[in-house]
């Protein structure tokens, strides 16, 4: 039967806390404050109110919000005196690119409208095999960030450009005079021009090298790579053709190795998927800190670094047939034998991948693919895009330090905020003659060099990249640079004294790479398969290996385990609101980073988290400590359901001061506590005095405490039991018999079978919670960005959102038996007061919600005024000037997926993010109104998508093709998650979606017929 395990959102959620059961039933936490214009709000309460006074003070506070509904921003257009050739008012133009910033990489198209890049989609073309995450989304707001560096300044005052090229040139020449050293340090390039480049001024400069510096390290598993192959690279894992993995600490649907494997995973993990052969991959997963792999998998095993290390151990001597002595306890060590087993029956069809920031242990990972010989693991197309060495960097900062780097260029880096020891770094710079950082922004490292040199964003900027080997992709801009910058290839190529510019220098250098093609064909596909071959092992002592591994142990208090968000990764965007705004998947906080901690250890420090009547949360603040003295104090707590007993999380990319806009500065730097690169340290925990109040939605915008929200079976229940034992259908009593509910209706419904029905398909089996059609929406439809304090207030205005649920037991038979073991009333209330209590390893779910474009909407008849109303094309509809904000439509809303507009985000000091200023107004959607206060809003299904596609195919004279049809969540989601498209084309890959045997609506019971259709979840335990 279908699933009736209980779900839930937060712990005090769970331990059924009075505050959250009161926010369920009070949505609107905080009223519209009539009193203000209303007169004494005390002479109002103590005397009798009759209905006349009632009306009166109804209409006037109606009234209020129409007129304040009415204050639209009235512009003045001004025409083209000559229009550009290229450009068509009112037609989008796309241009393919390629991003790789030294974190983040995908292969790109452009959307710009009328010269003006204003969204990222991923291009689909065929050998572009990366697609954009949420922060490379949300990249095109930073081309627009008014705290770029707009020109050179040297010493501190602005400069020229021609004052940098003199300034460089007489200190290469002191330093070759006087011996002394010239350092290029730089972000990993994968760019084979610009490494061409440096190769040539090296040439000339001897007493120059190149150090590359990885922000955060992957060193040891290139080193390990590097010592078995030969290569200083790392594999591109294919996990579409694993049907088991095992990863340990390895956030591989994260940012693990740069992330990208999403799409290959969800191949596998939807069950009756293209061949119909109803089979998924099984997951394991071993790790500290929740994460969204852990999350994803079928089996999670919350474990220590030091017991990670010893399970990889435990693995690799059942895989090989080795007998290294491990300590590892029962429980912990039967896990791992139980994965290793499994794996060494699926052979070549499974695949190990670990964290584990060993050299050791990543020769261990080495070792057991190449005995299982895993078709997932492959040295064809290894991974390019790092390349730093811990070791070297550490020997360049002694260097800096003992005087004999004379003079120092930098690019894409900002040390002295990742840096952990940035202090050592900021004494030896002081004693570099000459340092230049080429920088999007006067950050941390810029603000104290001699030199701040500005860069153009990569969407202004020219270059070429080969994120995977084989490949070759091109980076061309979409717009001319908005400020005097100018890219570091072309200074390098002034130094050198080679003529003409980078965009010359790169065509001609791709002559000798794109053989078979030209250079206008790869610049408009962005990207050429070139191919190459696999490497070949060399021989190591992987005994010695697992035996250095298997010594390892744990120390300290607590384990650290330092990590990048999914919102600010490494930290290059923290002025991006964005991504400030966005929630985290797993925690569902925005505007932070935190501590997160057991329930267990929790309870033993008392660390609390809370959540406030207006719907805050609320949590303790605690003090950090290393074992070698390093200390962030006042860290806030986050109670984390799964975090491994004995560790704490901690979120990199935070704490950032110089460059960025007050709203901006928040959190801590972690980057202080990551000591010799290692993102796992030895800490010490004490609470501190105080109380942090979280920008955090896990509580916000329920469902009421209905059921039937996630649906979910076993592998072997689909398999084995008709659709309606693991879909369950609801009933309802109709002429005192049982029907199914989705046949009964209390509206007469139109005929929709004629001209388009748009339908949204979301594979609860394939979303993994990576938040890209959050921001994608974002930018389609110039969402608003609020702040932490509205935010706090319930009134974030993501027309997206992805709730996350815990589910108590770690495997889905858990709830299930417990159940069916009850005996007696007794021993029912007993088993259920059990049951909601916090599991230390529970499941989680993730379900994107948006307007469900319901065909019998409970929005449309109560508003009075009828701003809401149905298209034929089944998209629910907000005429914007008409709402006049009476908010019925969302107390109405079963989904609380409407949004009201408290403020007028739209040139507003109070607001002071994008769209304060005209630079950050530039990224908007002239094909979507900007709202103004006081009015309602929600997904749009992107009408003005479906919209510009229709007049697309009938100015071609076509109908359009299965798959035209896009929104900008579905556009946005690299896993297949999200499918859109036109129902009434039967063989539309929508409509064959809408009629699986798995698909169900959300609270279907309540009979609001939606046109968005979910997929129950299937989990292979």
């Amino acid at each position: 039967m279908s699933s009736n395990k209980k779900y839930w959102k937060s712990v005090e959620e769970l331990e059924n806390s009075s505050i959250v059961e009161a926010l369920r039933n009070n949505e609107f936490v905080e009223e519209i404050p009539t009193e203000e214009f209303l007169g004494n709000a005390d002479a109002l309460a103590s005397s009798g109110t009759s209905r006349r006074d009632f009306l009166k003070y109804v209409g006037f506070s109606t009234a209020a919000v129409t007129l304040a509904a009415c204050e639209g921003p009235v512009h003045k257009s001004i025409p083209y005196v000559l229009q550009p050739e290229q450009i068509i008012p009112g037609v989008a133009d796309y241009y393919a690119t390629t991003v790789f910033d030294g974190f983040d990489f995908a292969n790109l198209l452009v959307k710009t409208r009328e010269g003006r890049p204003i969204k990222i989609d991923n291009n689909t073309i065929s050998g572009a095999k990366f697609s954009a995450n949420a922060r490379i989304h949300a990249s095109i707001l930073s081309l627009y960030d008014s705290m770029r560096l707009k020109e050179p300044k040297l010493d501190g005052k602005n400069g020229s450009w021609s004052a940098v090229d003199l300034r460089i040139k007489s200190s290469l020449a002191d330093a070759k005079a006087k011996g002394g050293q010239v350092v290029l340090l730089t972000n990993t390039l994968a760019s084979p021009s610009t490494e061409k480049l440096i190769g040539e001024f090296i040439a000339k400069n001897p007493n120059a090298k190149h150090v590359v510096y990885d922000a955060v390290s992957s060193s040891e598993a290139l080193d390990a790579f590097e010592t078995v192959y030969g290569e200083r690279a790392l594999v591109d894992y294919d996990f579409s053709k694993a049907s088991l993995i095992v990863s340990v600490g390895a956030d591989f649907l994260g940012d693990w190795q740069g992330g990208g494997y999403d799409a290959g995973y969800a191949q596998g993990r939807i069950p009756a998927g293209p061949t119909g052969s109803k089979k998924m991959s099984r997951h394991f997963q071993f790790e500290s800190n929740m994460t969204l792999s852990g999350a994803a998998a079928d089996k999670r095993i919350p474990l220590s670094t030091a017991n990670q290390k010893q399970a990889l151990v435990q693995i690799y001597n059942i895989i090989t047939g080795s007998s290294v002595a491990v300590s590892l306890d029962a429980k912990f060590k039967d896990e791992a034998t139980k994965a290793a087993q499994q794996l060494k029956l699926a052979g070549s069809k499974g695949v190990l991948v670990s964290g584990i920031e060993d050299k050791n242990a990543q020769l261990l990972v080495l070792a057991i693919n190449q005995v299982l010989a895993s078709e997932a693991f492959s040295t064809v197309g290894t991974r390019q895009i790092r390349k730093g060495s811990n070791a070297v960097v550490s020997q360049l900062v002694k260097d800096m330090n003992a005087g004999s780097v004379h003079t120092l260029i930098m690019s894409g880096i900002n040390p002295v905020y990742t840096l952990a020891d940035s202090a050592s770094f900021v004494s030896g710079l002081k004693k570099v003659k000459t340092s230049v950082a080429f920088s999007l922004k006067e950050d941390e490292t810029a603000s104290i060099t001699t030199i701040a040199a500005p860069v153009p964003h990569y969407l202004e900027a020219w270059g070429d990249v080969v994120i995977t080997k084989g490949t070759y992709s091109l980076t061309q801009p979409t717009i001319r640079p908005i400020f005097d910058t100018k890219q570091f290839q072309d200074v390098l190529l002034s130094l050198n004294g080679t003529p003409g510019n980078f965009y010359d220098y790169i065509k001609a250098n791709s002559a000798s790479v794109v053989t078979g093609s030209s250079w206008n064909k790869v610049l408009h596909d962005g990207v050429f398969v070139i191919g190459s071959s696999a490497l070949s092992a060399g021989s190591v002592d992987y005994a010695s290996a697992a035996n250095a591994v298997a010594k390892s142990k744990s120390g300290g208090e607590f384990e650290l385990v330092l990590y990048t968000k999914t919102g600010l990764g490494d930290g290059q965007q923290a002025n991006n609101p964005w991504l400030q705004e966005f929630p985290d998947p797993i925690t569902r906080v925005s505007w932070d980073n935190y501590v997160t901690v057991s329930n267990a250890d929790a309870k033993k420090y008392n660390l609390t988290n809370e959540i406030v009547a207006n719907g805050g949360l609320n949590g303790s603040y605690a003090t950090i400590t290393t074992a070698d003295g390093a200390k962030l104090e006042n860290v806030p707590v986050i109670v984390q359901p799964g975090q491994a007993v004995g560790t704490v999380g901690l979120a990199l990319g935070y704490g950032r001061k110089a460059a960025l806009k007050d709203e901006m500065q928040v959190g801590l730097n972690a980057y202080a506590l990551y000591k010799n690169f290692n993102s796992v340290q030895s800490v010490t925990i004490a609470k501190a005095n105080g109380v942090h109040e979280f920008a955090c939605v896990q509580g916000q915008k329920t469902l009421m405490g209905r059921g039937d929200i996630i649906k979910e079976t076993t592998l072997k229940t689909f398999n084995d039991e008709d659709p309606e034992h693991w879909n369950e259908q609801p009933m309802v009593s109709l002429d005192h018999e049982e029907v199914k509910a989705t046949t009964v209706d209390l509206w007469e419904s139109f005929d929709r079978s004629t001209g388009h029905h748009f339908n949204l398909s979301i594979d609860l089996n394939a979303c993994t919670g990576c938040g890209a059609c959050v921001i994608a929406c974002h930018a389609e439809n110039n969402v608003p960005v609020v702040g932490k304090a509205e935010v706090r207030r319930s009134r974030d205005m993501h027309w997206l959102r992805i709730d996350r649920y815990y589910s108590s037991e770690s495997t889905f038979e858990g709830d299930n038996e417990r159940k069916e073991n009850i005996a007696g009333l007794s021993s029912s209330l007993s088993t259920f007061n059990e049951m909601e209590k916090a599991g230390d390893n529970p499941q989680v779910s993730f379900q994107p919600v948006m307007c469900q474009h319901c065909n019998h909407a409970p929005c449309e008849t109560v508003c009075p005024v009828a701003a809401t109303s149905h298209g034929r094309e089944g998209q629910n509809h907000m005429a914007y000037n008409r709402c006049v904000g009476t908010r019925y439509c969302a107390n109405n809303c079963p989904y609380k997926v409407r949004r009201f507009n408290w403020f007028l985000y739209n040139k507003n000091s109070e607001f002071d993010y994008h769209m304060n200023d005209d630079l950050g107004r530039m990224v908007l959607n002239p094909d979507v109104n900007v709202r103004s206060r006081g009015v309602m809003e929600k997904c749009s299904m992107c009408i003005q998508m479906t919209q510009a596609t229709k007049l697309k195919a009938k100015n071609e004279g076509r109908p359009v093709a299965d798959g035209e049809f896009q929104t900008a969540c579905s556009n946005a989601c690299s896993s297949g998650a999200m499918i859109f498209g036109d129902v009434n084309d039967a063989e539309s890959k929508v409509a064959k979606l809408a009629a699986d045997d798995r698909s169900y609506h959300l609270l279907e019971h309540v009979g609001t017929k939606p046109n968005v259709v979910y997929h129950v979840k299937v989990r292979n335990t």
